[in-house]
């Protein structure tokens, strides 16, 4: 850009009509010329200047305005703008003795030192000219022992294009040797390091109200409790921001536990908590952060790594939930982490295990097994704390041989080559995890899986597993380098699979290769049932696929032509959009899509034994029945659909051994029912049955419509262990590859004993046809396949009757499905057959009204 600027040392004066300058002559005028009135043409002409360099100056003069105007804008918008930056942290302070006193913040002791220690971070600051400049204001919050250290909250106004000056200045204190002996000839202690981190963000946006601060101190032995303000009576305060400031005694940690917790949902609102490993606010040291609910079971203890520990709970202004109850004590600091390990087998854990391990670790286990046998390890649980998802391991991690492992699923195995390995575990100074339990194995390096076939990541399967079609190794390497058969189809990446997994609509080959020469040619579009039609009449509002799939999902529902997959309205019109019940938008008319929609939403949610299964939490699934006969105990599920309604399976009450069992008064129902030996449990409510509707056109020997309905001898009082499950209209999908729940106390296995606990698994929706293939001339329209086709999860005997659960939108949960039957239990090829509670929506409204 050319911008006219005056000549060096020119000067330029404006007074009357005078017009005069003291160095050079300015394109030929010269010094003392007059400027004439314009009357005076004849004279203008003669000696004015000529009109082109008038207009020149007047351009000149207008740039060098706009360019000192431009200039003052950026100076102050941009440049000069001034942030303001808070920065927590702590220093290291020497020559003082820790004292009781320094722990109550109102006592003239700790007046005192933080008047001084105020003075010795104000002379820090100010000695460096990329901090000083900036700073606003600092305070001392708190200290704690070693020898003393004083934590401080740091505010800085700083221009925005001198905040990465500023950050890596305050970064730089660390690594610097301080005297800090500031203005005193004789200090009474100094500060020997200086360690700060911009503001925890989580910090920064929470409400400022600082009102609600607590200081505990653990005694030797005894366990102490605090709960959020009011608990359990009444919710804790909106808007708030409470602290509780934890200590031990001097060369402890502290152990703390949440008890009971209940706040907002994660996704629902800005409440949380979090736990620091200090007494300074900062991410860098944030053990975890939590929202939402958790139920007794769950483990939710943190360990420190030192003897001060900061709970931190940060309200907003909607929502009222009970809080939590927390208790903490102090144990003996670790001294040693990891060891020796000799012999044939065994097993390690990261310390504390199930508990979550403690920041700042560095364990080293050396394992021998007989010399002529090699050693491997297999991690039964791995959960290691890895925020960015990431391969790099730059937070915690496992290393062996050289490699680090951070994101491995549990059962993985790691081998040596010698009969000794070295397990390293690392965690760093912010959050953590639940860590790893592990299992070391001697074995013989020329066959180390005996009869059976070997991964390259060492774990041992049947030899009958290899170039079947499944990976059964984590590596997949059991189904590398494989001879296809005639009834599998060979993917484009090489992999062998059933021919029957084409076109079912799910990738499995990994490349999508099985469903790609299924596509539809370009510009048109596939319809659910396959067919082909052109892209333009997607969403016109006709139906031009057999299953109307052109037009539901289409963004927005419209009044369309009834069909059978459409969804009609209480007003008889119909909608095009797919499953648009209880989804949080009206799309009828009339508004009665959303009605009825007090249902499948779980108080608890946490991220399986039915067969391959794990255990549930409390109130994870609220609609969950157990079914007990007199002396017989549990015998089949049932779903919670109103509070008075159950729907389960009519193949319970087929009569057996002389019982008759459709009759009533043998049954009686549990709900909030989480652990069968249990029962008396105070979020349990039971009930006796009024009276049992099984589908009149039931078949025993196909198990066709196998369904019946519960009525509960009087209304259970609904609670968030206690929630009725959504029902599906009957024009609702659920697509093959959808992910769904199972849960029931069933056997663990086609041999093995009923769970006591609730189990759960997540399965899949397998393609109908597909289904057909594996179990030929068994199924009907009211039959529907969930299941993992390589085997290992499944419902069982004792799961019948229960719920088959989805997720749909808004986190409402609906019932697509009714524990029927199967052939055995877990086998590959050989899926769970459930009733499909769509095709049998209408006879449940007829005989209930819901």
């Amino acid at each position: 850009m050319n911008i006219y600027r005056p000549p060096s040392g020119a000067k330029t004066k404006v007074s009357g009509l005078k017009y005069s300058s003291k160095t050079e002559d300015m394109n030929g005028l010269e010094e003392g010329v007059e400027f004439l009135p314009t009357m005076n043409t004849k004279k203008l002409e003669k000696r004015g200047p000529k009109r082109w360099i008038v207009a020149v100056i007047v351009v000149a003069i207008s740039l060098l305005l706009s360019l000192s105007v431009g200039l003052l804008v950026w100076h102050f918008k941009y440049r000069a703008a001034l942030v303001q930056k808070p920065y927590n942290g702590y220093m290291r302070l020497t020559g003082k003795r820790f004292i009781d006193a320094y722990e109550n913040s109102t006592s003239p002791e700790f007046a005192a030192l933080a008047k001084n220690a105020k003075m010795m971070l104000l002379d820090i600051y100010a000695k460096n000219l990329d901090v000083g400049p900036f700073h606003n204001d600092s305070d001392i919050l708190a200290f704690s022992e070693g020898s003393v250290i004083a934590y401080f909250l740091s505010t800085f106004s700083v221009p925005k294009y001198k905040m990465d000056v500023l950050d890596n200045a305050m970064a730089n204190f660390q690594n610097l040797k301080l005297t800090g002996t500031g203005k005193a000839r004789k200090p009474e202690f100094q500060v020997v390091s200086l360690t700060a981190f911009p503001s925890d963000e989580d910090i920064v946006k929470a409400p400022r109200d600082n009102s609600c601060k607590y200081a505990l101190h653990a005694k030797e032995g005894k366990v102490t409790s605090f709960t959020t303000p009011g608990f359990p009576n009444s919710p804790y305060p909106s808007n708030m921001r409470c602290f509780w400031v934890l200590r031990a005694d001097a060369n402890s940690v502290i152990s703390l536990t949440f008890t009971t917790f209940d706040v907002e949902e994660c996704d629902q609102g800005e409440d949380f908590v979090k736990v620091y490993n200090s007494l300074s606010p900062v991410e860098e040291r944030a053990l975890v952060k939590l929202c939402g609910s958790f139920d007794f079971s769950y483990n939710l203890t943190f360990v420190s790594s030192q003897n001060v520990l900061l709970v931190m709970l940060s309200t907003d202004a909607k929502g009222r939930f009970p809080g939590f109850k927390a208790e903490f004590s102090q144990m003996s600091k670790m001294t040693s982490c990891g060891g020796v390990l000799k012999g044939v087998s065994g097993n390690f854990t990261t310390p504390y295990y199930p508990a979550y391990y403690p920041p700042n670790l560095d364990c080293v286990w050396n394992i021998e097994v007989p010399s002529d046998k090699n050693v491997k390890v297999r991690f039964n649980e791995f959960h290691l704390e890895n925020l960015d998802n990431s391969n790099s391991c730059l937070k915690d991690y496992v290393e062996i041989n050289g490699v680090k492992y951070c994101q491995f699923s549990k059962g993985f195995v790691v081998m040596s080559k010698t009969n000794k390995i070295t397990v390293r575990f690392h965690s760093d100074n912010s959050h953590v995890d639940n860590g790893f339990w592990a299992e070391y194995l001697s074995f013989d390096s020329n066959d180390p899986c005996p009869g059976k076939f070997t991964c390259k990541s060492g774990r041992c399967i049947k030899r009958e597993l290899r170039c079947d079609g499944w990976l059964d190794c984590p590596d997949g390497s059991d189904e590398r380098d494989c001879n296809c058969t005639e009834n599998q189809f060979r993917c484009h990446n090489n992999w062998c699979k059933p021919k029957y997994w084409l076109c079912d609509t799910v990738d499995d080959c990994g490349d999508n290769s099985d469903e790609l020469q299924c596509e539809c040619p370009p510009n048109s579009f596939k319809c659910n049932n396959g067919n082909c039609i052109p892209g333009q009449q997607k969403c016109d509002g006709k139906a031009d696929c057999e299953d109307g799939s052109d037009e539901g999902e289409c963004g927005s529902a419209v009044s369309v032509t009834c069909q059978a997959y459409t969804y009609k309205c209480r007003n008889n019109m119909c909608v095009s959009k797919k499953n648009p019940e209880c989804d949080g938008t009206a799309d009828c008319s009339d508004k009665s899509d959303e009605e009825n929609c007090n249902c499948g939403i779980r108080a608890y949610s946490k991220q399986s034994r039915i067969v391959g299964g794990m255990d549930s939490d409390l109130g994870e699934w609220p609609w969950q029945v157990s079914l007990h006969v007199q002396s017989e105990g549990h015998v089949c599920g049932a779903s919670l659909i109103s509070n008075k309604w159950l729907v389960t399976a009519a193949h319970c009450f087929a009569e057996k051994n002389y019982i008759r069992y459709n009759d009533p008064s043998l049954w009686t129902a549990y709900m909030g029912l989480l652990d069968q030996e249990k029962r008396s449990n105070s979020h349990v409510q039971k009930r006796a049955i009024k009276k049992i509707i099984t589908h009149p056109f039931f078949n025993d020997f196909t198990y066709d419509y196998d369904i019946a309905l519960m009525e509960l001898s009087t209304p259970i009082t609904l609670s968030k262990e206690i929630i009725p499950i959504c029902l599906p209209d009957a024009t609702h999908e659920f697509p093959a590859g959808k992910a769904i729940w199972v849960t029931g106390w069933g056997r663990t296995g086609e041999t093995a004993p009923g769970a006591s606990i609730l189990q759960k698994a997540e399965i899949r929706v397998i393609n109908q046809t597909m289904c057909e293939s594996l179990l030929v001339n068994q199924l009907t329209a009211r039959m529907m396949c969930v299941g993992v086709l390589t085997g290992g999860i499944d419902a069982c005997q004792g799961d019948s009757g229960g719920p088959l659960t989805s997720l749909e939108v808004n986190n409402r949960m609906f019932l697509a499905g009714i524990v029927s039957w199967g052939d055995g239990c877990a086998r590959r090829n050989k899926p769970g057959v459930y009733t499909r509670v769509t095709k049998l929506r209408t006879w449940i409204k007829e005989k209930t009204g819901l």
